[in-house]
């Protein structure tokens, strides 16, 4: 495993350093990154790349910077930015790829062989893969590693747009989303002095709870033994990632109908995901017996809130200009969340308990507190005591969920015409990562695994995608028994 370099005493007077923020802190290990795939429509151009990155990418500080120690700071790490050169970033496998029998699964071969390696920590943190393979959803692919110190996924996102064009008008960025608002309604009685005290009582009160739970948490509460658990002590033993692409229209269909956010049905149906795949694993039991074992399992998520004030996409295409609203690098909390691993006879039951859920979770600061606990953590303890504070929230939870909002309309990147992007984000100590990212009509499933943990990841990622084609089917027989009344 690659050490982080150290700063030497000559280099500390001369060198403009930066600290890592809070949240880089706790994410600085050399086993912690992110794998992207970007899939092209066309045939990719190596050159066009090199050249693209040399105008762009090198513009954000953080890939043109690595990352040292600074001995006269505690051996806190810090950024120093250094001279670069994208040739050695950047890495073009020569490979006989017309003797390749199945591309699908090299493709997830190359992706899970390059998620098994340490970070190199003595350069930018940061490397590219294209290959021109032909797979089911793409002409070629573009993968990239970034250790996850560098951003997190709205982050990586603004990058991605402030790197491309549209392609329906190559010379033109993406254009502006907004996000949807509510209308706010004018309240000059007194009952929105009442209301608003209510609303400051419930946030007291829900984030007080909450934070109860996470200091539980951090201290000793973890979640039942499970066949989707590892064993924090031993640590990821050999990564496996693999995605898969469903319909964006599906997931719009289920949310409109049930009057909800994108991020509750894809809750939902993670939970109806799991709790069909817990299911098969308890060989020798009969069904009743099966129902009993979930409803006793305590099963819980470290998932990623993004605490910017602004989350538009316009917002994230400007984010590393000075001045912006939006806040480059990892300016992200977590919450514990509690997922519901039952045998429901309706499946509607599990949006309905994930947006449930997360409507608590919405109402209290817990987010913000975790953010909190760790800037606390490293001004009064230092780094090492953030990295053991991570590694028992993330030992003592089941998995690590987030969704990335990606752009709405088709881009390309450098002249390609992009297809997809997928990505997973290897962090913590957790055998099971579940990521979703939507691009235009799609929204792309992405599993990240411990095979020694789950050796049938495929298996995992069919029962997600048949738990939201049979809430899709029961929201559908919703719809039509609701119109013939």
């Amino acid at each position: 495993m690659e050490k982080k370099k150290f700063l030497e005493r000559d280099d500390l007077e001369t060198t403009s350093m930066e600290p890592l923020s809070p949240m880089s802190q706790m994410l600085s290990s050399p086993n912690l990154f992110i794998v992207i795939t970007f899939g092209f429509k066309t045939k990719c151009n190596p050159s066009a790349f090199v050249e693209g990155f040399k105008t762009t990418l090198i513009n954000a500080p953080r890939f043109s910077s690595k990352m040292v120690i600074n001995y006269k700071k505690n051996g806190e790490p810090v950024w120093i930015p250094v001279s670069i050169r994208i040739e050695d970033h950047v890495t073009v496998p020569d490979l006989d790829y017309p003797n390749i029998e199945n591309p699908d699964q090299f493709l997830e071969d190359y992706t899970s062989r390059i998620a098994n390696i340490p970070m190199d920590m003595s350069k930018p943190l940061w490397e590219l893969h294209l290959l021109n393979i032909k797979t089911s959803n793409a002409e070629s692919v573009l993968l990239a590693k970034i250790h996850h110190s560098v951003g997190d996924g709205m982050s990586l996102m603004s990058l991605l747009l402030a790197c491309s064009r549209k392609t329906s008008d190559p010379s033109a960025l993406i254009s502006n989303t907004s996000a949807t608002k509510k209308p706010v309604k004018s309240m000059i009685s007194a009952w929105w002095l009442i209301a608003g005290l209510w609303f400051m009582i419930r946030v007291t009160f829900t984030t007080l709870v909450e934070f109860f739970k996470l200091m539980l948490t951090t201290c000793f509460l973890r979640d039942t033994k499970n066949p989707l658990m590892g064993n924090p002590d031993d640590g990821i033993q050999s990564w496996k990632v693999i995605h898969r692409i469903i319909s964006f229209d599906d997931v719009k269909l289920v949310k409109n109908t049930m009057n909800m956010k994108v991020n509750d049905v894809l809750l939902g149906m993670t939970q109806a995901g799991l709790s069909r795949y817990l299911t098969t694993k308890y060989d020798g039991y009969t069904m009743s017996q099966k129902k009993k074992i979930l409803e006793k399992i305590r099963f819980r998520g470290a998932v990623a809130i993004n605490l910017r004030p602004a989350t538009n996409i316009e917002d994230l295409a400007n984010m590393m200009t000075k001045g912006s609203k939006c806040r480059w690098g990892n300016f992200i909390g977590t919450i514990i969340f509690p997922l519901w691993i039952k045998s429901e006879k309706d499946p509607l039951e599990y949006v309905r308990r994930a947006k449930a859920t997360m409507d608590r979770k919405k109402i209290s600061l817990e987010a913000f507190l975790f953010y909190g606990i760790i800037k606390f953590t490293l001004n009064f303890f230092g780094g090492k005591a953030v990295e053991a504070f991570g590694k028992r929230i993330f030992g003592n939870t089941s998995l690590a969920f987030s969704n990335v909002k990606g752009p709405d309309e088709e881009i390309s990147l450098f002249g390609h015409p992009i297809s997809y992007v997928a990505g997973s984000a290897l962090v913590g100590s957790q055998a099971l990562n579940i990521h979703f990212i939507s691009y235009v009509n799609k929204i792309i499933i992405n599993l990240a695994v411990d095979t020694t943990t789950i050796p049938d990841p495929h298996q995992l990622c069919d029962e997600i995608v048949e738990a939201l084609k049979i809430i899709k089917s029961a929201v559908q027989e919703k719809r039509s028994h609701n119109m013939e009344v």
